[in-house]
């Protein structure tokens, strides 16, 4: 945003967000605080859900105003995924006085709508996603009143964590949705109320954390960087060890005592699920300043700070391990060995391998007792989370651990035996 700024020659007079967020930070109180814009924050919901820094910020109830020049943005209480959460009504008023479009957050997406179990699943308010659910069917039915021309623009779009089955599309109008999205065609509460909350994923461990940071207030960004070791300093590491090095890299020789989480595109996905947010941690990665700033970076926006320092993949050297790999066709050809699937309980629901044991990878440092003893062979859809839960394995000191290649993906390809959650196929 501030090199946007810097660009354009612009001033930022304005900083808001549709809701308490769970899936990252929030940068909304920090870039108010360095560039001196006015924070707008909701102030509807419950008491649980209302900002521990409002006094920071001027205060936004239902049918309220602000103007960034001549577009005037109007907050309209849309709860359901959250208690508090806003929509924003975007008007251009040189050319007219109704909104052209809606900023819309985690309220309605492309093909789909917010979820509405986060406070329960995720942040541990018990009793709250029924009826988060019932004030999204409200908030739906009000806003579908809404001209179709109107735009859509939404917080997410596919592939996040806040919905089950968001569209691709980075914007949409609302007749658009009134036609294909289910939640907005959906006239029965009870009935949406079933879908909404049916086969939504597990929400990553980590959400629990930033729903109370962003609640309470992120702290700033970090300004130093983590520092890099040599050898002998990392020897001495006390706390867990994180190889960021690729699947096949790390396979191919690591230390026990470390976890293999790629640095890709679903590195602070898992980082956020695996990794305590109360320990020094250790990486083997990039030791430039680059790598090293990119990383702090990084893990900050899910309010992990304390890395204690980082090792060139170069300098291991002693004490290194392998990670066995196999293939689908010596898993379908039998043996004694157990399969443990870690994908999430909607995909092993959807179709898994006969008699597997499903423990989705995130749970599995909680859940390693249910791990049968013996020979266990790992897999996943393709193989980045298998991965990770062999070398989770490995750390707690199994050696008789082995990856499935190509995953769940390959097995059903190949058109072998599958169970489903209605019987086998």
């Amino acid at each position: 945003y501030l090199d946007a700024l810097a660009e354009q020659n612009l001033k930022l007079v304005a900083v808001t967000e549709t809701h308490i967020h769970a899936d990252f930070v929030s940068g909304s109180r920090e870039l108010a605080n360095v560039t001196g814009a006015k924070l707008y924050l909701s102030g509807d919901g419950d008491s649980d859900w209302q900002y521990g820094f409002a006094k920071e910020a001027t205060i936004l109830h239902n049918g309220d105003t602000f103007d960034v020049g001549e577009v005037r943005i109007q907050a309209l209480h849309t709860p359901g995924h959250t208690p508090e959460h806003m929509t924003f009504l975007v008007t251009d008023t040189p050319v007219g006085n109704e909104p052209i479009g809606a900023l819309t957050g985690d309220f309605i997406f492309v093909g789909d709508v917010g979820r509405p179990d986060l406070l329960e699943r995720a942040a541990g308010m018990a009793g709250t996603m029924e009826k988060g659910a019932r004030q999204l069917f409200a908030s739906i039915r009000e806003f579908k009143k809404r001209p179709d021309y109107l735009q859509i623009w939404p917080g997410h779009g596919a592939g996040s964590a806040c919905g089950k089955s968001l569209g691709s599309m980075p914007q949409s109008t609302l007749g658009y949705e009134k036609l294909f999205n289910w939640a907005i065609a959906e006239e029965n509460e009870d009935a949406f109320v079933r879908e909404v909350l049916a086969g939504q994923p597990e929400p990553p461990a980590y959400f629990a954390k930033m729903k109370y940071i962003n609640r309470d207030g992120p702290a700033p960004s970090p300004t130093t960087l983590p520092p890099p070791l040599d050898s002998s300093a990392f020897k001495r590491a006390k706390g867990p060890i994180i190889d960021t090095r690729t699947t096949s890299e790390f396979a191919l020789g690591h230390l026990r005592n470390s976890i293999n989480i790629p640095h890709g595109k679903s590195f602070l996905k898992y980082a956020g699920s695996l990794l305590p947010y109360d320990q020094d941690l250790f990486f083997i990665g990039g030791v430039s300043e680059h790598d090293r700033r990119t990383l702090a970076r990084e893990l900050s926006l899910i309010g992990i700070e304390r890395i204690a320092g980082v090792i060139p993949a170069s300098a291991l050297s002693e004490d290194l391990i392998t990670v066995d790999e196999t293939t689908v066709d010596k898993v379908a050809s039998g043996g004694a060995a157990a399969i443990l699937d870690v994908r999430a309980r909607s995909e092993f629901e959807a179709g898994h391998l006969p008699n597997a044991i499903n423990i989705p990878v995130g749970e599995l440092p909680q859940r390693l007792d249910e791990v049968p003893r013996g020979e266990v062979v790992v897999h996943c859809q393709g193989g980045t989370r298998s991965a990770i839960a062999a070398s989770i394995l490995q750390q707690s000191g199994r050696d008789d651990v082995s990856n499935m290649l190509g995953g769940f993906g390959e097995w059903d390809r190949k058109g072998l035996a599958v169970e489903r959650r209605n019987g086998k196929e």
